[in-house]
């Protein structure tokens, strides 16, 4: 006599079940891949454009090329940065890629 649990399990899956059961660990990988690595940087990404949209004078920033500088003027697109004494550049908000917060001191004071 044969036992009718041991034929089920031994039975084929149907096509759906076995298209779905091979999917799944591809699903699994884009769940782990969206919660720690593309999320966040979504996340990083609006806080970076949040920073730079409130952009003001007087803030000091890092250009996209390295240059740092304190912002004398401020435009809907750009940005007047003064590197030095009477050395103004125009820079374009989106190269912007950081807003250095005014209270950090530098590690050798």
């Amino acid at each position: 006599m044969t036992n009718p649990l041991l034929l089920a399990a031994a039975a084929p899956q149907s096509g759906a079940a076995a298209t779905l059961f091979g999917l799944f660990p591809f699903i699994l990988v884009f769940i782990i891949f969206w919660f720690l690595l593309i999320r966040p940087q979504q996340k990083r990404m609006k806080e970076h454009q949040a920073q730079i949209a409130a952009v003001k004078k007087g803030d000091r920033v890092v250009t996209g090329g390295g240059l740092i500088g304190r912002v004398t003027k401020v435009g809907d697109s750009e940005v007047e940065v003064e590197l030095a004494p009477n050395i103004r550049v125009q820079a374009l908000k989106s190269t912007l890629s950081q807003v250095v917060d005014p209270t950090a001191r530098p590690a050798n004071d």
